[in-house]
């Protein structure tokens, strides 16, 4: 099965994304963004930066637990991963966001959210 990304509403109405795997792990994570259509243009930026090994940034939190950004040509931050417990983990966590984000569809759960 496929990855794909979700769209969803944050609770003060913002947007956000995540991409996961086929297997439905989440694997990426986008900032909040005021507008719908900036968090799809985020969608965008995610598939066409995630093939670019120079876009990841490998980081260990506070707390020593390996984690990665994406960034986009800009240097902005346009997706975060969770935090693992080793260095292999997060390396296939990149692998990962390579495989699934060029051709992860889009899930808009944002209406689903608005009837609610």
């Amino acid at each position: 099965m496929p990855g794909k990304f979700e769209i969803k509403v944050a609770k003060d109405g913002q947007f956000f994304f995540r991409l996961k795997a086929g297997n439905g792990q989440n694997i990426l994570a986008s900032e909040l963004y005021v507008a719908k259509a900036s968090a799809l243009n985020g969608i965008e930026s995610v598939k066409k930066n995630s093939v670019l090994d120079e876009r990841y940034e490998k980081k260990v939190s506070t707390n020593s637990k390996p984690f990665f950004v994406l960034k986009a040509g800009n240097h902005e931050v346009i997706g975060k991963s969770e935090m693992y417990e080793s260095e292999t983990a997060r390396d296939n966590g990149i692998a990962s966001v390579k495989t699934n984000a060029p051709e992860a569809e889009v899930d808009d759960q944002t209406a689903a959210a608005a009837g609610a």
